[in-house]
């Protein structure tokens, strides 16, 4: 063993091939060439790897020649054998030696497996060829033209760095094929071959697969210097070309070479035999069908040449040359071996079909799975046309969704080439958060010309053409998920800690089988693996932003300040706020609102904030209009930067201020209902002493009480059914959020229902110009009630201060007024009374228009889409007091309105038609 282990490799295959053959080593040159050629090849067999099926065949071959004894201690030495970690690969030695067994002069029922690779013949409409169907565009490609083609292209084409990959091992050489092959010289090849840069050495066998029963003997090679080359004959004595000929031409044909008798038609645009050569019908159909190969590689071949030096057709597009390259390249090592036995024949002066290997029958039956293979190549090729990048991809994954297991294999092995590129621009991008995508091929883009403050909305999307089919739509979300999560990190929140730290860089695809691995299991490994980095990116970006930029608490904060949350502070605010906004909104000033402010915030619960918080607080004027006060430009403001500008942007900014500016106009209607119902009871016991203003008082009273049912019931909607009902979805969406696009996406909905059911938005518009001629009404109703408590209490004073100077004459031992005085105090109550059917008549005006204003809002109520909406018609109105107060009026228009409803107003005839049913 000690001697064995220090020769070298190559001396123990020589020695192996002069034990098998029995010859010296100067004798045996060829065959330890043709071994040292299947070693260095990727050679293997289609047969499954099972060590057990081996042994029973070694077995019964030996049973077969009745050599019990010998079967018995090959078990014996096995079962030996498999105690012992000797041998790795027990498999392959005992396949070795069986496959040594065999009878080289016994014929072979095993054609060579290079179709077994492909599919099954595809229908001929589905990939149609010349031969079959309409041509397609020609290939217009000579002999000259061509030869020197192939030969620049297998040198740019870069398929001697990718090495050859087949899924089967390549294809074995046909029995009838492996006839002995001269050894040329050093530096001479024969002339045949030396125009085929492509082509490999044959390997010899002496017999042939499909030939005749009668074994010939081992066409071995003569001796260099003594062998004469007799070329076949390419006709007979009457002019009719031989098959030998045909056979000759069709070699060439299949690499797309024009040969002597058989040439590409521009016109067909297919292979076919001149006209004026004599050839029989039979050997003309059968070297058109054969020459449809050539079509096919010619087809294929184009589409290479054109793709493999456009670097636009990117990385994925120049994988997909090279894995047709390797395809290719597997057919050319087939036809090197046609041409090896081509070579030898004429070498050894085979000139007539019967003496030959090679025949058109014989070619027809060994190319119809390469054949096969390369019709899938041909239309794969067509239906690839176009696209690039994932959408190439996608065309490619679509192909391989067939029920022929062959075929399948074959997509499957060229997808993995494919695939590759994409892979590896997902792996950096979700590990490294880097793109590297020039020509456009992945499904992630990126737009250089976006600001930070917009990296999260606008920097990053998806190309969703470019999104490969064995990729959901969800899996492609998450991948772009995590690479802007990552950027937004370094970015926006600068924060440097290295990827690797955020999530555990997993193996990337080095290799195309790495790609094959991981295609093979889209739902299991690569869902992890996106599942894994999404998860951990999400998490730690959502803590960043808890952590150190306090998103929560400024979420919070919004709820407080800008949606009237802090109940105190807003109170203590409006009272403070008073006197300043009712002055004119001209007069306003910023800086006196903030001191206010900061006056508020410190006697009320807000002072115990975060500092941070408060710091962002601040008062805001709006654009000021012609007769505005300051209840109508003033505004709380809270100030975003940094990464929070993601989440609350510009927009949602002003949905705010919306929002603030509604809600504040609500909150001013129940402000403003406070002080009535405050002056009513302050002023009910004074007024006592006046009976005429009994009437004008109830009046106001009730009317009082309507709007603060109103206002209640609306403050009531807007506070629990609207704001508080969102807040908490919003809440527990955000707390439920894995990544920050579910926090945008909650807060964006959270917006937009208070947007819509505050009736802010379009679809609300009527219902929004109600409700604020409603205010209008209270804010006149409010004016209307101070000025006949201001007429009343004057007059108060002035008859109190005429009975205590009238006391106080009487104390005095005086008359207690002159006849003059009481004349004049008499006339001056009685202009008093007069006003008091004015201010009543004026009453009853406000109240009806404000019942009407209430019933028409109402009425857009109920023919709201909005379940809510339609509830609260149903509390305000919950005793049928509009109802029953507009009946009778609605009753008196029935009739004009139901001649021409056309001519009134689209309220009006709402309003009737609800009252009325």
């Amino acid at each position: 063993m000690a001697t064995l282990d220090q020769k070298s490799p190559n001396v123990l295959l020589q020695s192996l091939c002069c034990r098998i053959t029995g010859k010296s080593e100067a004798e045996v040159a060829q065959q330890f060439q043709y071994a040292v050629r299947v070693i260095g090849s990727n050679y293997a067999p289609t047969i499954e790897r099972d060590e057990f099926l081996v042994t029973e065949k070694i077995k019964k071959e030996l049973l077969k020649q009745r050599r019990e004894a010998d079967a018995a201690l090959f078990s014996e030495l096995h079962r030996k054998l498999q105690t012992q970690g000797v041998l790795k690969h027990r498999w392959s030695v005992l396949y070795l030696l069986l496959s040594l067994s065999e009878d080289p002069r016994k014929p072979s029922s095993r054609v060579g497996n290079y179709g077994a690779l492909f599919a099954q013949a595809l229908p001929r409409d589905a990939h149609s060829t010349p031969f079959y169907c309409a041509r397609p565009q020609s290939l217009a490609l000579g002999y000259g033209e061509r030869s020197s083609g192939l030969s620049a292209s297998m040198g740019t084409s870069g398929i001697s760095s990718l090495g050859v990959y087949t899924l089967n091992g390549p294809t074995p050489t046909p029995q009838s094929l492996l006839a002995g092959q001269p050894h040329s010289a050093a530096g001479v090849a024969p002339p045949l071959v030396s125009r085929l840069p492509w082509a490999l050495p044959a390997s010899s066998s002496p017999s042939s697969a499909l030939g005749p029963a009668t074994i010939r003997p081992p066409l071995g090679p003569s001796h260099p210097t003594t062998r004469a080359v007799r070329h076949r004959q390419d006709g007979d004595a009457s002019g009719e070309v031989s098959e030998v000929a045909l056979v000759r031409d069709i070699l060439y044909v299949f690499q797309g070479i024009d040969g002597r008798f058989i040439k590409m038609s521009t016109q067909d645009n297919c292979y076919r035999i001149d006209g004026k050569v004599m050839v029989s019908k039979s050997l003309r159909d059968t070297s058109s069908r054969l020459s449809e190969l050539g079509w096919l590689h010619n087809k294929i071949r184009k589409y290479t040449d054109a793709r493999s030096l456009d670097q636009a057709f990117g990385l994925v597009g120049q994988s997909f040359c090279a894995s047709l390259h390797q395809e290719l390249k597997e057919y050319y090592r087939l036809l090197s071996v046609l041409h090896s036995q081509l070579q030898i024949e004429d070498d050894q002066g085979v000139n007539t079909c019967t003496d030959s290997n090679l025949t058109l029958r014989r070619l027809l039956v060994w190319m119809y799975d390469p054949k096969v293979r390369l019709k899938t190549l041909a239309a794969l090729v067509d239906f690839c046309q176009g696209r690039k990048g994932g959408e190439l991809a996608s065309a490619v994954h679509a192909y391989g969704k067939t029920g022929d297991p062959q075929m399948r294999a074959l997509v499957q092995h060229i997808l993995s080439l494919v695939s590759h590129p994409i892979l590896n621009f997902l792996y950096r991008w979700i590990y490294d958060g880097e793109l590297e995508d020039t020509y456009h091929e992945f499904f992630v883009a990126s737009d250089p010309n976006v600001k930070t403050d917009r990296l999260w909305h606008d920097k990053y999307s998806l190309r969703k053409s470019m999104i490969p089919s064995f990729i959901t739509m969800d899996q492609a979300r998450k991948v772009l998920l995590i690479g802007k999560s990552i950027n937004f990190l370094h970015q926006v929140c600068h924060d440097r800690t290295p990827p690797g730290k955020i999530t555990p860089a997993s193996k990337s695809t080095d290799t195309p089988k790495d790609a094959a691995e991981l295609l093979s299991d889209l739902e299991g490994a690569f869902q992890e693996k996106i599942d894994a980095a999404y998860f951990d990116t999400s998490k730690y970006l959502l803590d960043v932003l808890n952590r150190n930029y306090l998103l929560l608490e400024h979420l919070q904060a919004m709820r407080r300040y800008l949606l009237l949350g802090q109940g105190d502070f807003i109170r203590h605010l409006m009272d403070l706020l008073k006197p300043e906004l009712a002055r004119p909104a001209t007069t306003l000033y910023q800086h006196n609102l903030t001191g206010i402010l900061e006056t508020a915030i410190r006697a009320t619960n807000a002072q115990y904030d975060n500092v941070v918080i408060l710091k962002r607080l601040d008062v805001r004027l709006l654009e000021v209009s012609p007769g505005d006060t300051g209840w109508d430009v003033f505004s709380l403001d809270y100030h975003v930067d940094g990464p929070l500008t993601t989440v609350f942007t510009r927009e949602c900014m002003g949905h705010y201020l919306r929002v603030f500016n509604f809600l504040w106009r609500a909150k001013r209607m129940e402000y403003t209902l406070t002080d009535i119902w405050k002056g009513q009871m302050c002023n009910a016991k004074l007024l006592k002493t006046m009976p005429e203003l009994s009437g004008v008082l109830h009046q106001c009273h009730i009317l009082a009480s309507e709007m603060v049912h109103f206002i209640h019931q609306m403050q009531y909607y807007i506070t629990f059914e609207v704001l508080e009902c969102s807040w908490d979805e919003l809440w527990n969406k955000v707390q439920q959020a894995q990544d920050l696009d579910h926090i945008i996406a909650a807060h964006e909905v959270f917006l937009d229902t208070i947007i819509s059911r505050c009736l802010l938005d379009n679809n609300s518009r009527s219902l929004l110009n109600q409700l604020r001629a409603i205010f209008d009404q209270i804010i006149g109703f409010q004016n209307a009630q101070d000025s006949l408590y201001r007429s009343a209490l004057e007059e108060l004073a002035l008859q109190l201060q005429f009975e205590e100077k009238k006391q106080q004459n009487e104390e005095e031992g005086q008359w207690g007024v002159t006849a003059e005085q009481e004349a004049e105090e008499k006339r001056r109550i009685r202009e008093f009374q007069e006003t008091i059917p004015k201010m009543c008549s004026q009453l009853r005006i406000l109240t009806h228009f404000y019942q009407s204003i209430v019933q028409q809002f109402l009425v857009l109520l109920t023919t709201s889409s909005d379940e809510s909406l339609r509830f609260l018609s149903f509390r305000l109105d919950f005793n049928e007091h509009y109802r029953l107060f507009c009946a009778q009026g609605q009753r008196t228009k029935a009739a004009s309105i139901n001649r021409s409803h056309t001519g009134a107003t689209d309220v009006q005839y709402l309003t009737f038609s609800y009252w009325n049913i």
